[in-house]
């Protein structure tokens, strides 16, 4: 950004050094201590079968919480509108789409290409691609909110959002690409698009999900996955195996739960039972009164993410706040969902709460730009 562009941006918003949303703030940080204590109480005989040692997966979620926690940090401090940065947005995207595609030529983990690892560290771009494209969104939008109303303008950023999908897409990776398909949707009806142009555009990826799945073979384990949400006791050996045994340890919690450590279910019978289906070792330990609990800390992030997102000085501020509370929440409730049985399952982990240090760390960015816009005010505003 010039000197100029940059004055004209301080012009429009007070910046408030410490006058972060602490709701906000509090309700991620009080999310990220029950992950600690719930991956290490899902997750530590199995680390210690495997590794010898106990601690393994927590130590390497504090790890990645520490990395997350410091980016969070840098970037809630800074005076600098990175997010309205040519040089930022589109260095970052750039990032993004090189790793991305870089995740073709590493070797399958899982039968599925969605991690790059270098020097014994793992990362997966999917995650990182919620934010860069919601980023872009949001400048893309402030740079050509004169013309909303053509449809040309939206035609440049129609194609990248394709091309993040479609990347993410053949890894494959069918649940985070629907989910940024998601985010990006919700935020072209926030800022303005014609109910005509959405409509069409919805209507176009949905059809090209269905041909999709359509061509999947009957072995492929998105389809069976598929198959077994519809009726898991048919596949009760295979694909439906998750879903019963999710369902099983939500249910056995009760109003209580069974107190912590205690679960039977996370002893091999749950598969991913530290990762994509925490959620149900929460309800079987805590009982349904832990489980809604943390769907309220969840409800505070949409809360006060909505409410910075109103009371941003500027479009792009608007549109970054409302896509990446988008990001979080949605992902939390999907997760939710699948747990309940009430979705196909997908590898979706519960935001700050499920193991995985590629996803804490990038949700921790998040948090930490939402913060840094949570301090800006328009100039003639007033505070909350």
């Amino acid at each position: 950004m010039g000197q100029g562009e940059s004055e004209k941006v301080k012009s429009k918003e007070i910046f408030r050094p410490g006058g972060f949303d602490r709701p906000l703030l509090l309700a991620t940080l009080l999310l990220l201590l029950v992950g600690f204590i719930m991956i290490f109480s899902a997750s530590a005989l199995p680390a210690t079968e495997k590794y010898r040692q106990p601690f393994h997966f927590l130590l390497q979620q504090i790890t990645g919480a520490g990395l997350g926690l410091g980016l969070m940090a840098l970037i809630v401090t800074s005076r600098r509108v990175l997010y309205q940065e040519p040089a930022f947005i589109l260095g970052l995207v750039a990032i993004t789409l090189l790793l991305l595609a870089l995740c073709y030529i590493m070797p399958p983990i899982a039968g599925t290409n969605r991690w790059i690892t270098l020097f014994g560290l793992r990362f997966q771009p999917s995650e990182l691609a919620k934010i860069s494209l919601t980023l872009l969104i949001a400048f893309y939008l402030e740079k050509k909110k004169e013309n909303l109303s053509d449809l040309m303008t939206w035609l440049p950023i129609l194609g990248v959002t394709a091309l993040f999908v479609l990347l993410i897409l053949r890894e494959p990776d069918l649940g985070t690409s629907v989910l940024v398909l998601f985010i990006s949707f919700g935020l072209f009806f926030i800022a303005g698009i014609k109910v005509r142009y959405l409509g069409l555009i919805m209507a176009v990826a949905g059809l090209f999900f269905f041909l999709y799945f359509q061509q999947l073979p009957r072995d492929d384990y998105r389809r069976q996955r598929w198959e077994a949400f519809r009726s898991p006791e048919e596949h009760r050996d295979r694909a439906g195996f998750q879903i019963l045994q999710s369902r099983l340890a939500v249910g056995s919690g009760g109003l209580l739960g069974v107190g912590l450590g205690e679960s039977t279910q996370k002893l091999y019978f749950l598969p991913c039972a530290q990762t994509d289906f925490i959620y149900a070792i929460i309800g079987e330990e805590f009982g349904l009164l832990g489980s809604l609990a943390i769907l309220a800390l969840y409800l505070i992030i949409f809360w006060r993410g909505w409410q910075i997102a109103g009371q941003a000085p500027s479009l792009s501020h608007k549109l970054a706040a409302y896509g990446l509370t988008l990001a979080i929440c949605t992902q939390a409730l999907l997760n939710i969902s699948i747990v309940l049985a009430l979705g196909p399952t997908k590898g979706v982990p519960l935001p700050f709460i499920s193991y995985g240090r590629s996803a804490l760390v990038c949700q921790l960015i998040a948090v930490g730009f939402l913060l840094n816009i949570s301090q800006r005010k328009p100039l003639n505003g007033g505070g909350r």
